[in-house]
């Protein structure tokens, strides 16, 4: 994207990657440097950067319209929808998904006693004292609440096994420009990309 915009309105924004939430103010010149999920990451002149969730979308100049409180799906739940529901949860400094990054470690969905049914991931953040776990475990939760039948979402982050990048998928090391050597483990960025 990397379009360039000041900001129409004070904004809520996340620093990355501390995870503090502050304020920014009106006439802040921001640039876009990603949208995806439902939500922007956007860098100031100082190069901090923040992200920006979709209810906020109009300081940035977006129309909101239909971002707020997005209905439950209809119909039955299903393994596939709970995985196609992470694949929209992205994160905020790189464009893959948490699927394809490999942050998703277990995934399972029983009946609870108040009818419905509770989701229950485990899932790791890419280092350890990354200030964002709390926010991707929001996103997760809340795309997941929308699914048919959830009534309870709930996400344990985990740090074992530790991530690594051995864990992405081939399509989410080839977006990134990633090559991966043939001794396990290692990986080396490609300088062309």
């Amino acid at each position: 994207m990397m379009e360039t915009v000041e900001l129409k309105r004070d904004c809520e924004a996340i620093a990355i990657p501390s995870g503090l939430r502050q304020m920014l103010p009106r006439g802040t010149p921001v640039r876009i440097v990603q949208a995806r999920g439902g939500s922007y990451t956007v860098s100031t002149k100082t190069t901090a950067m923040y992200r920006i969730d979709a209810k906020d979308a109009d300081a940035l100049g977006f129309d909101t319209t239909g971002t707020a409180d997005q209905p439950k799906q209809e119909g039955s739940l299903s393994e596939q929808l709970v995985w196609d529901a992470l694949k929209t949860v992205y994160d905020p400094e790189l464009p893959v998904n948490i699927v394809d990054l490999g942050l998703v470690y277990a995934c399972s969905f029983r009946p609870n006693a108040q009818g419905g049914k509770t989701v229950t991931i485990q899932m790791a953040v890419t280092s350890p004292g990354c200030g964002m776990s709390n926010v991707l475990k929001s996103d997760v939760e809340g795309k997941l609440l929308r699914l048919p039948e959830v009534t309870e979402a709930h996400v344990e982050v985990v740090f074992y096994p530790p991530w690594n990048p051995s864990r992405m998928s081939e399509a989410a090391r080839l977006q990134l420009g990633m090559d991966f050597d043939s001794a396990p483990g290692l990986v080396q960025i490609s300088p062309n990309r």
